[in-house]
């Protein structure tokens, strides 16, 4: 799977993520302080790993602040994307799940190396629901990308 990454600091968490998501197969598109040159700012960042997802460059992406929470708001600006703040494995389960998030937002403060491991499992092991009442939660997400703001 093509996955692409943003960081807006070069920290160890942030490799071991490229790493590891590398060490499963998938293809790493890199921004922010994880690619030389490029704008490392969460907001500028973030926003363009998950347009990657929504112009289909990548299936996914993982984008990491400090907290998490700036890269997730910046990411969810990205009209298609859906972006889930996740601090342990159950909530990357649900966000998959129920709400068929296809970016993760890490913090890069929280996340440990085995914590990250477990999270990239449940995130990667989970499948969107098919349940009539979850889609149309998904496709109501969904249409609000497309109204006035």
């Amino acid at each position: 799977m093509r996955i692409s990454v943003s960081s807006d600091m070069d920290e160890p968490v942030a490799r071991l993520l490229v790493a590891e998501l590398r060490g499963r197969g998938h293809e790493v598109r890199e921004h922010g302080a994880l690619r030389a040159g490029a704008d490392p700012q969460w907001a500028v960042c973030s926003a363009a790993a998950a347009r990657d997802v929504a112009e289909g460059a990548a299936e996914q992406a993982v984008v990491c602040c400090w907290t998490g929470t700036g890269a997730s708001i910046a990411a969810n600006k990205v009209p298609g994307v859906r972006a889930a703040l996740c601090a342990d494995a159950a909530t990357a389960d649900g966000a998959r799940r129920w709400n068929d998030a296809n970016v993760l937002a890490l913090s890069l403060r929280l996340t440990s190396e085995p914590l990250l491991k477990e999270i990239l499992d449940a995130w990667f092991a989970a499948a969107p629901s098919q349940d009539e009442e979850d889609r149309r939660n998904v496709a109501h997400v969904d249409s609000l990308d497309a109204r006035p703001r």
